[in-house]
């Protein structure tokens, strides 16, 4: 029996080795700390299960397809205060932020075009990209000037005649940088300039710790080019809910998204109800898990500059760092810290970039942390890793 091109393509989670050490380590008696997956530790809104909780009918139905009008109202409701006014049908409900990025790269891509992407990027940008037949074009950023664009004549460059749009997260997934307006503009024209959709992961939206945050929701030149990425995952701590959205305001880009998400039936019932619930959660919530997050990353980002040869910049949004560490390789490293690394019995797990990155040879040398834990918990991973890095330099001389 054949297995498809396609399927094949898509890479397997480089993380999965990695969880086999970890999980040797723990059966040695070895606490791992984990900063390797961006599974916040915040409290999901107790709202959320009381909703679920509380719901009761005959029959558990499914759902409409564009998803529930009370959750659409509540999202557009949460945009307005963003100054992004979006109509009920500008806005579809799906399984999570992937679902919503398959879907709009199988929307705007033909098989074998292209999307421009900057890279580090989310790894799973990759998985989706191959699974439809799409190749990933890198625009390549770099820790030294904490992964901003480099010039839009290097992004033109770039463009060839099968490039359909321009992907990204800002906040940035792995590296937490937080572009500026005049990148958002930059990017904006080139989009325009060059016939481009824009696909713009904003999932991160809420985790802004220094300067302005621009959505492209706000730049009206292109808004019948801008497809919004969201999710309750981060936002509101609620992974597991799998509750994602598309909000664009071009209408026919829409209406072929609203067949797909007909063909999957619908999104989950409970989940929606409750979702309903997150978004009227109030903000103080919000600003309250912002200042843990800040907080967070002082904690992991002071230690991790004390060590001579580290290259990072201090990112101002999401919940990751990328460092550049005077290593060969970071995947070693990380499984030499699993392995034959330890203080009192415990060890830290970051994860290694080189999963982040299209281009060859990059990332080699890079770690992503994610500052999800407790910041007592986080000092400790810190202290940990700061020592270890240091004692594993002294053993590669």
């Amino acid at each position: 029996m054949n297995i498809s091109s396609r399927i094949q393509a898509v890479p397997a989670s480089t993380i999965m080795e990695l969880l086999t050490y970890a999980t040797e380590a723990k059966k040695g008696g070895k606490k791992v700390y984990h900063l390797n997956i961006g599974q916040p530790d915040i409290k999901t809104p107790d709202e959320f299960f009381n909703a679920v909780k509380d719901y009761k009918d005959d029959v558990l139905e499914y759902a409409l397809s564009e998803g529930m009008p009370e959750l659409i109202e509540a999202i557009q409701k949460y945009y307005k205060g963003y100054n992004i006014n979006f109509n009920n049908d500008d806005i579809l409900i799906l399984n999570g932020g992937s679902e919503a990025l398959l879907f709009s790269m199988i929307a705007t891509c033909n098989e074998g075009d292209n999307i421009l992407i900057p890279e580090p990027f989310y790894s799973n940008y990759n998985s989706f990209a191959k699974a439809v037949g799409v190749e990933i074009k890198p625009i390549t950023t770099v820790a030294e000037n904490g992964f901003h664009f480099p010039s839009k004549e290097e992004i033109v460059s770039k463009i060839d005649s099968k490039t359909r749009a321009i992907l990204f997260s800002n906040p940035g997934n792995p590296t937490g940088v937080v572009y500026t307006k005049e990148e958002i503009q930059m990017i904006s024209d080139i989009a325009k300039e060059n016939d481009l959709w824009i696909i713009a992961d904003e999932v991160y939206r809420e985790f802004v710790y220094e300067g302005d945050y621009t959505s492209l929701g706000n730049i009206d030149e292109v808004a019948d080019r801008v497809v919004i990425i969201d999710s309750v995952s981060k936002r509101y701590s609620a992974c597991g809910a799998r509750i994602g959205s598309i909000a664009s305001k071009n209408k026919v880009f829409m209406n072929q998204i609203l067949k797909l998400c007909q063909a999957r039936l619908s999104v989950p019932t409970l989940e929606q109800i409750g979702a309903i619930e997150l978004y009227k959660t109030p903000s103080t919530y919000l600003a309250k898990v912002n200042k843990e997050y800040r907080e967070r990353r002082d904690v992991l980002y002071n230690e991790l500059i004390k060590v001579p040869g580290v290259v990072c910049k201090k990112p101002a949004g999401a919940f990751y760092i990328v460092a550049k560490l005077p290593v060969k390789s970071s995947d070693h490293f990380v499984k030499w810290l699993l392995s034959n690394f330890d203080i009192d019995g415990q060890t830290v797990m970051p994860c290694p970039a080189e999963g982040f990155y299209a281009t060859k040879g990059l990332g080699v040398d890079e770690i992503r942390l994610a500052y999800v834990l407790n910041k007592d918990d986080l000092a400790n991973a810190a202290k940990i890793l700061k020592i270890g890095l240091e004692t594993y330099l002294k053993l590669n001389k």
